[in-house]
């Protein structure tokens, strides 16, 4: 059954069947009345997609079979403008990721791929009147409402960034600009859809309706991520690695309420089953016998009952997992594409001195190595004179002389505390004057959320002033000196933190000695600056 030949109630059902909410229903039985409707999808160019994308583009099957007119939007300034998920090296290369391996999955489903528009967000984010009316919303729009609006999708840190502020806006704009009657995304989306429903009417422009899908549990429980490797299959994994993920899964005998596997089956299997096709267990006799469910709600109520052990059930989805990702790994046996998907996704600090310009860019971009950090030793400490939170530190570096280093511990520390104390010093910023006093380095500290306790990070006893730390996993030359026009410092100071356990990371890769021992602090999960 096609879209030209549903009734505008059947239409109805075929777009908002398995959505959570729906804001606009009124508006969208309307349109459905006069002509078929136009919505547009958008993703962010960041991570590699994974198995959970499976959910958006079934439901986008939905779409085309009620006659919608449909636009996938990749939208690689969003990828940059939260907290630089994709540095600017990368945007490009990862757009065509994107592109590549989403139409890749949309083919594996059966969607034609002619009835879909793709459309870049840089083709007309930077136009002269996008940008015009960016500034008209900034004028507009409260730094609270920018901040709640995206709490839920950008990406939070202890000192927001300006760009996160108007990732909101954008993704507002983008419904005008794109000229469609809805937006399709996750529940995790619905702040910034009801911030678009109030501002866009501001500057003279139609509210859109909002379709919203539920969020899909990952393998552990919880939000699938791209960022956490052991929660998501890749579109690329082999089956092996498929086996061994789904193996690790959280599949609890009975519990259907946080089950990412069984969320997979509702949301993506059975709404691209064809009719009379069901969902199929294959198992021993002495277990059951072979069963299929052509009804998702009595595959649920069967494993409710502890009637499907977990091993059958992850045996089952991974079967028809298997088969979704087959065509998309063949399309990516291609040699172009391989290439892409390593110049997209860079190990980190693993560049060969052949890759693609871009990709070498984006990893020196990227990297911790380019911090110079190394084990200090206090030998003096002074009061500023002309400033009461400041010391005035002298710190032995094993260089030709002792460094001096202002640093604002006045409040938190005693003299007696830092005195031939040993420290973690970021060597190679530019030396700038406080007060008059040059400053050849800063102290690395961390601090609660209300900044009343702060502290240095502690260094393993057995450490050598002068030793330089390492994060795991990274290797390189560190700069001689960060360009500050560059916000080096910056942008990689946002991922480094102390963990649960108060041990000093970056992205969970650990800050090391040079005999592996651990940096650590008293506060677990705070920055580290």
């Amino acid at each position: 059954m096609v879209g030209t030949t549903l009734s505008a109630a059947e239409k109805q059902q075929l777009i908002t069947r398995n959505l959570q909410e729906t804001l606009g229903e009124d508006k969208l039985q309307k349109v459905l009345q006069e002509r078929d409707l136009k919505i547009y999808w958008g993703t962010a160019t960041t991570g590699k997609p994974h198995v959970a994308y499976f959910v958006p583009m079934s439901k986008i099957a939905d779409f085309l079979k009620a006659g919608c007119e449909v636009t996938i939007l990749f939208a690689d300034l969003h990828a940059y403008l939260d907290n630089m998920k994709a540095p600017w090296s990368l945007l490009e290369l990862r757009t065509q990721y994107y592109e590549q391996v989403i139409k890749a999955m949309l083919s594996s489903i059966g969607v034609p791929l002619d009835k879909l528009k793709f459309v870049k967000g840089s083709d007309y984010q930077l136009s002269k009147e996008y940008t015009l009316d960016v500034y008209k919303l900034s004028s507009l729009v409260t730094i609270h409402d920018a901040k709640k609006a995206g709490a839920e999708v950008v990406k939070q840190v202890e000192y927001p960034l300006l760009s996160g502020l108007l990732y909101p806006g954008l993704q507002g704009l983008d419904e005008e600009y794109l000229k469609v009657d809805a937006q399709f995304g996750g529940v995790d989306q619905r702040k910034i859809f009801t911030f678009s429903e109030k501002y866009l009417p501001q500057l003279g422009y139609e509210k859109r309706i909002h379709f919203m899908n539920p969020m899909v549990p990952g393998l552990a429980g919880g939000k699938m991520s791209s960022s956490e490797e052991d929660s998501k299959i890749d579109l690329l994994d082999s089956p092996a690695n498929v086996k061994k993920k789904l193996k690790k899964a959280f599949c609890e005998p009975g519990n259907i309420a946080d089950n990412g596997l069984l969320s997979f089956v509702k949301h993506v299997l059975f709404s691209l089953f064809k009719d009379g096709e069901g969902f199929e267990i294959h198992r021993a006799a002495d277990n059951g016998g072979d069963i299929t469910f052509l009804v998702y709600e009595e595959l649920e109520q069967y494993y409710a009952d502890n009637k499907l052990h977990p091993g059958d059930l992850k045996a089952s989805v991974e079967k028809y997992i298997n088969r979704l990702l087959d065509p998309i790994r063949k399309a990516f046996e291609k040699p172009e594409l391989q290439k892409l998907t390593a110049a997209a996704y860079p190990a980190p600090g693993k560049v060969k001195a052949n890759a693609a310009p871009a990709a070498a860019a984006a990893a020196d971009e990227d990297a911790p190595h380019r911090l110079d950090i190394r084990v200090g030793k206090v030998i003096e400490v002074a009061r500023h004179p002309d400033a009461d939170t400041l010391y005035v530190l002298k710190i032995d570096l094993a260089e030709e002389k002792p460094r001096t280093i202002i640093s604002g511990l006045v409040k938190f520390v005693t003299v007696e505390e830092l005195e031939q104390r040993l420290v973690a010093v970021l060597c190679n910023l530019k030396p700038s004057k406080m007060r008059g006093i040059l400053s050849e380095g800063m102290v690395l500290c961390t601090s609660n959320a209300d900044h009343t306790v702060v502290e240095p990070i502690l260094v393993p006893a057995t450490a050598t002033p002068g030793s330089r730390l390492a994060f795991e996993g990274y290797s390189g030359t560190p700069d001689d000196q960060l360009n500050p026009k560059k916000k080096i410092w910056e942008k990689l100071s946002v991922d480094f933190k102390t963990n649960a356990a108060g041990v000093a990371v970056w992205k969970d890769n650990f800050l090391l000695t040079p005999d592996g021992e651990q940096l650590t602090s008293k506060l677990a999960n705070c920055a580290i600056k």
